[in-house]
């Protein structure tokens, strides 16, 4: 994967808005989509439309990443 960040300070504690990634593929021709990370929440956004939105509170990716 290809991972960017759109926008970055040098010192950022996240805000509402948070910080966005854009995901493309291995060789960086497709773009996969947008991965937000915020204060409450962390949102994907699978290709370049936001119809096709998940998105989840940090308990619950903890909880997923924790899961055996």
């Amino acid at each position: 994967m290809k991972v960017s960040i759109k926008e970055l300070s040098v010192s950022m504690e996240l805000g509402t808005k948070g910080v966005e990634f854009d995901v493309y593929d291995a060789s960086g021709s497709k773009h996969l989509g947008d991965l937000r990370i915020g204060k409450a929440t962390i949102t994907w956004s699978r290709g370049k439309t936001s119809k096709n939105v998940v998105r989840k509170s940090w308990e619950e990716l903890i909880g997923w990443f924790e899961k055996d």
